[in-house]
C-alpha cells in the first residue's frame, strides 16, 4: 500500500481525549492514523480501533521509534510492545522519531535494526523523521532509498524546506508535512485568510489543500468533530496557480519545533 496522502495526527492527544478524536475520525472516514511510542497513546489509539468496529486490517497506522529505544537491542522489543498497545500484529509504517544526534546509537546502527524489523513483518515499511540531508545520506547508504518510504518533517506555508524537499523527491522519498499549519500560526495570515474568504473555505482547508498540491501528506489532528470534517475535506479542494504561488511566498524559514539534543542541524530552507 502506497503511503495515504491525508490522515490522523494524535501528537499530544492522550486517555479519553484521543479516542474521542480517533473515534470521530474513523467515523468521518479517515483511514490513517499516526501514533508514536512517545506520544503515549498508543494503546488509547487501540482501545479506540478496536470500539469503532472497523477492521484494522483497513486502517494505515504509523508509529515511531524514539530515542531512547533506537538501539539494536532495544528496537525490535520496543516495536513488538507498540503493537501489543495498538493491539495489531504489524503497522503499516514504523519511522525514527529523531536522529538524537545526541545518542550513543549511530545511524548505521538502528536503521539496521529498522530494516531487520520490516523484514520480521512487525512493518510493512518504514522510514525516518525529522532528518536533514546528510542524515538521509547516511541512512539511504544503509538500507537504500527505496526502503525509506517518507522522511516525516515540519512544514508549513512558513517552512517550507524546499532545499531537503528537493533532494527527497531526487531519491523518491515521500514527504510528510506535521505541523502544516505551524502551531495554528498560519491560520490568521492575511493572505491565508483571504484565500480562505474568497473561495468560501477555511484557513486549514486552504493550508491543506496547499500542502496536497504539493505532493506532500499531511496528518493534521484535531480534537473537534466538525475540524476534523472540515480538513477531510480539503481533499476535494483545488487551489488556483496564483493562490499557491502567494503561499510559497510566505516562507519565513520559521521553525516550531527544534528540540535540543534530538535535533539535527537543520538545512538552509532554500
Amino acid at each position: 500500500m502506497t503511503l495515504p496522502k491525508f490522515g490522523l495526527g494524535t501528537f499530544r492527544l492522550q486517555g479519553d481525549t484521543v479516542i474521542h478524536s480517533v473515534t470521530n475520525a474513523l467515523d468521518l472516514g479517515y483511514r490513517t492514523i499516526d501514533t508514536a511510542q512517545a506520544y503515549d497513546n498508543e494503546e488509547a489509539i487501540g482501545i479506540a480501533i478496536k470500539n469503532s468496529g472497523i477492521s484494522s486490517d483497513s486502517i494505515y497506522l504509523t508509529t515511531k521509534i524514539w530515542v531512547d529505544n533506537l538501539s539494536k537491542e532495544k528496537l525490535i522489543p520496543s516495536l513488538k510492545a507498540s503493537l501489543k498497545k495498538l493491539n495489531v500484529d504489524a503497522v503499516d509504517l514504523t519511522l525514527i522519531h529523531w536522529p538524537a544526534p545526541s545518542s550513543p546509537v549511530a545511524v548505521e546502527e538502528y536503521m539496521t535494526a529498522l530494516l531487520e524489523a520490516k523484514k520480521l513483518g512487525l512493518t510493512k515499511k518504514i522510514g525516518v523523521s525529522n532528518f536533514n540531508i546528510d542524515l538521509l545520506k547516511r541512512a539511504i547508504a544503509v538500507i537504500g532509498a527505496e526502503n525509506i518510504e517518507t522522511n516525516q518533517i515540519e512544514l508549513s506555508p512558513y517552512l517550507q524546506n524546499r532545499r531537503l524537499v528537493s533532494f527527497m523527491k531526487q531519491q523518491g522519498i515521500n514527504v510528510t508535512s506535521y505541523m502544516t499549519l505551524a502551531y495554528g500560526k498560519a491560520l490568521k495570515d492575511p493572505i491565508i485568510q483571504e484565500i480562505a474568504n474568497h473561495n468560501q473555505q477555511t484557513p486549514a482547508q486552504v493550508i491543506l489543500a496547499w500542502a496536497l498540491a504539493k505532493g506532500y501528506a499531511v496528518i493534521p489532528s484535531s480534537t473537534k468533530r466538525e475540524n476534523l470534517a472540515s480538513n477531510l475535506a480539503a481533499q476535494g479542494i483545488t487551489l488556483s496557480d496564483e493562490q499557491l504561488m502567494k503561499i510559497d511566498q510566505l516562507d519565513t524559514n520559521s521553525r516550531e519545533v527544534n528540540p535540543e539534543g534530538l535535533a539535527p542541524i537543520w538545512d538552509p530552507s532554500i
